[in-house]
């Protein structure tokens, strides 16, 4: 019996260092700091090479629409020869082996389309904000998503630092439990009360480390790194405040791009609606062209003696019927305005909900933080307790390690609402796409 209950204290006692994860060959990971983290993921995740893509032929799109006030220009030249003979400018003429060329230019103004092009400029500027709320969103939502993956990191090697506690204190106990033994002074069933304690602990240890590795390993890959990378050890500590109101919160929100862009997204097709209306229009527009002409028996760009051209005209054009395309586009428009402003309104909701919501789990986590700090104290305080009375004979042991379960889940508490609270700060900055000192 008594070889098997040392054969449980080395056990215990060694196994952990031999269990301990492998880190992957490479060396340990390099630590990053939150801001550098977000900043590398932000330039190299696909999501924000996708919005700037889009914002980019936004703002191409644009700048058609303010082009489309100005007249299209043309140049043209040509050459031909015709065998035989023709009729030019009244007269026939013989134009075997006879090049002909043709060089000139024409301008063509809309004056009037029943204002599409203003209603264009208006929908294509409002995409064109509505796509650069686009890149706010992504960017915020890539910074949230490696915020969580960071702040796990912190709260695997908080969870590290607080299980190697713990199997410290496990095999504290379990020496003082083997002495107890040895002296009479304690049954021999707590050998294995001891040993299952420290393996709880061996085993939480374990856990927390693996948990460690698989953060490290996300945090690596939302960066794009070539190289492993962790959180750097400064960032490990308590959750600064906030420090703005629910009210201000609230207005930043709806003023955040998430509203912006549905805000933008109905103006758009507000417009969008308008211009279908246009198309029962007529369309006015004024041309100009000058072109002149050559005439040589060689092939040669320029030669002869040129005769010149010029016109000017005024046209009006007007679709009496075009299979109902008009009516289709009319109904269409006006859906998806409906649509959008639906949206737009369940936008602003969000909003407010998600203020409520993310700043109630701050506050929560906050004032649980506080708590466990508390019981964390009160927890060392009854652990020492206990130890001494069990060292006196008044306690048991299953009081002892009572008492040190109710400290170990004091500190995962402790860890759980940092995270929280962390996590809850990140969705409120991503919401209102700001950073909150």
């Amino acid at each position: 019996m008594r070889n098997r209950f040392l054969s449980l204290v080395v056990l215990a006692t060694f196994a952990a260092p031999l269990s301990l994860i492998a880190q992957a060959d490479g060396g340990a990971p390099q630590p990053i700091s939150l801001a550098d983290a977000v900043s590398r993921a932000q330039a190299s995740s696909p999501l924000t090479v996708q919005a700037r893509s889009a914002s980019r032929v936004a703002d191409a799109t644009f700048t058609s629409a303010i082009a489309a006030f100005l007249p299209s220009v043309s140049l043209g030249q040509s050459a031909y020869r015709v065998n035989g003979q023709n009729f030019f400018q009244g007269s026939l003429i013989s134009t075997s082996s006879q090049w002909s060329y043709q060089k000139g230019y024409s301008m063509n103004l809309t004056l009037f389309d029943g204002g599409q092009r203003i209603l264009q400029f208006v929908q294509d500027r409002a995409n064109k904000v509505a796509a650069d709320q686009n890149q706010v969103i992504q960017r915020y939502a890539i910074a949230l998503n490696v915020k969580q993956q960071y702040f796990a990191v912190l709260a695997a090697r908080e969870a590290e630092a607080a299980a190697e506690q713990q199997l410290a204190e496990a095999n504290e106990q379990m020496a003082v439990t083997a002495a107890r033994i040895a002296g009479g002074a304690a049954p021999r069933s707590d050998s294995l009360a001891s040993a299952v304690t420290v393996g709880t602990a061996r085993l939480a240890l374990i856990t927390a480390q693996g948990q460690l590795v698989t953060a490290n390993a996300a945090l690596t890959r939302d960066v794009g790194g070539d190289h492993e990378v962790t959180a750097t050890p400064a960032d490990t500590a308590l959750v600064p405040d906030i420090g703005v109101d629910s009210a201000t919160l609230i207005r930043l929100a709806l003023a955040g791009p998430g509203v912006r862009q549905a805000q933008e997204v109905l103006n758009a097709n507000h417009a969008g609606r308008w211009a279908a209306i246009a198309r029962y229009l007529p369309t006015l527009g004024v041309q100009y062209g000058y072109s002149r002409f050559y005439s040589t028996p060689h092939f040669i760009l320029g030669g002869g003696s040129p005769v010149s051209n010029q016109q000017l005209y005024y046209y009006a054009s007007y679709s009496l019927f075009d299979n109902f395309r008009r009516e289709v586009n009319l109904v269409t428009a006006g859906t998806n305005a409906d649509i959008a402003k639906a949206q737009l309104r369940d936008a602003q909701l969000a909003a407010r909900e998600n203020v409520d919501q993310y700043l109630a789990q701050f506050r929560t986590a906050e004032a649980t933080i506080e708590l466990q700090h508390l019981q964390i104290e009160a927890a060392q305080a009854n652990v020492a307790a206990s130890d001494a009375q069990y060292r006196a004979g008044a306690k048991t042991l299953l009081d002892v390690l009572t008492a040190q379960s109710t400290l170990a889940t004091a500190r995962q508490n402790l860890i759980q609402a940092r995270l929280a609270a962390r996590t809850a700060k990140a969705q409120i900055e991503a919401l209102i796409g700001k950073d909150l000192e």
